[in-house]
């Protein structure tokens, strides 16, 4: 069955990088993927000339989308994939939702950042709205000058405060199919012990992943969450970040602009965010 997958781009190194981590991700798949640009152009005035220089940017993006697929087909020179180009005029969150229902795409994959950003800020704005605020389908982020590695190693953090439900897991699975991954559900907790609540969801998470290797690792909250989790892919060699998007998340913590900015989480793997 034919996997669709949407790559977002701003034609950026960083967005490039993003797109080769997708094609290689899914090498071994047959996958329809979808080359998003999306384009915002503002009319102050519906003059001929504003119309004609609409018209001039909205060909050069088509242009440089037609060029870019050129160019991914000359790399990835795959008989399972096939690819087609979107050009959207809305923002980029818009853009994407429109596209997610449209084709049915199962998963995004975009760069952490656009052209522009600062080096301290490890997402873009337009990142950080599309990962804490599109909840359609996961999303795949990839970190600035990240070279594939095969996805052996998953983290997987979780507070066990709710209960899983087999969808939210399936992105998560799927990826250790096809890798034969291991999988280390991690649990910052803040007291010694799990309380029964958490005992139980840890457990309907193991049925879960009853075929795979997995291994609990509680880790007692010392430092700042993101930190934690930092240390550990760096202790364990881990090659993917996994998280689930839920209301009062850490992922909802980390998405925040303003705590972006002061805690600067820089994951250093590539990062999946998965819809409640």
């Amino acid at each position: 069955m034919q996997k669709k997958i949407l790559l977002s781009t701003d034609f950026s190194d960083n967005a490039w990088n993003s797109i080769i981590y997708g094609l290689k991700l899914f090498s071994s798949e047959t996958c329809k993927f979808y080359i998003l640009h999306a384009i915002q152009i503002k009319n102050p005035t519906m003059s001929s000339f504003s119309n004609r220089f609409s018209k001039t940017v909205r060909e050069t993006a088509m242009n440089d989308l037609l060029d870019l697929k050129q160019m991914i087909e000359r790399v990835n020179a795959n008989a399972n994939h096939s690819f087609e180009i979107i050009l959207s005029t809305q923002k980029l969150k818009t853009a994407i939702e429109s596209a997610v229902k449209k084709h049915q795409i199962e998963m995004v994959v975009m760069g952490t950042k656009g052209a522009i950003g600062a080096k301290q800020v490890f997402f873009g704005s337009n990142t950080v709205s599309v990962i804490s605020k599109m909840r359609l389908c996961p999303i795949l982020t990839v970190p600035d000058n990240f070279e594939f590695v095969a996805p052996k190693q998953i983290v997987f953090p979780t507070d066990f405060n709710r209960f899983f439900d087999e969808k939210e897991l399936k992105p998560l699975i799927d990826i250790a199919n096809l890798y034969n991954s291991k999988i280390s559900i991690l649990h910052i907790n803040n007291e010694e012990y799990l309380n029964e609540v958490e005992k139980y969801n840890s457990k309907i998470l193991k049925s879960y992943l009853k075929e795979y290797e997995h291994t609990l690792y509680l880790i007692p909250h010392f430092t700042k969450k993101t930190q934690e989790v930092n240390n550990f892919i760096k202790d364990l060699k881990i090659n993917l970040l996994v998280l689930v998007n839920y209301k009062h998340s850490l992922i909802e913590n980390i998405t925040k602009e303003p705590i972006i900015k002061k805690i600067g989480f820089h994951p250093i793997v590539p990062f999946l965010v998965i819809p409640e």
